[in-house]
């Protein structure tokens, strides 16, 4: 296990919250498997109103996981840490739980 620093524990354990709920979890399952998404149709993958999306991706904004662009009146969202897809596939292999591959959009596939 990797020595972290004792100045960094309270960053770690914070980091570690941020992605420990389960909705939060939900959400950028679907960021990831979307790309990018607004916060009403975040709001119905994860089962959740659209404040309560709202309220959760700004915390994970603030964390530093997701950031956000306007299109014109419309806020989309998109994962902007590098290292939660490591993270994921880390903790499913630990849990035994194969990940799910990400859909190709079809306008990616291979058509022959």
């Amino acid at each position: 296990m990797v020595r972290v620093p004792k100045e960094a524990l309270e960053d770690v354990a914070r980091r570690f919250a941020l992605l420990g709920d389960p909705t939060r979890l939900r959400i950028l399952r679907e960021l990831h498997e979307a790309g990018e998404s607004t916060v009403s149709a975040l709001a119905e993958a994860a089962d959740v109103s659209v404040a309560n999306a709202s309220q959760h991706l700004g915390r994970l904004a603030l964390g530093g996981v997701v950031g956000r662009r306007r299109d014109g009146r419309t806020v989309v969202y998109r994962i902007t840490e590098p290292a939660i897809d490591q993270l994921c596939t880390i903790v499913c292999a630990s849990l035994s739980i194969e990940p799910e591959a990400a859909a190709v959009p079809e306008s990616d596939a291979d058509v022959s």
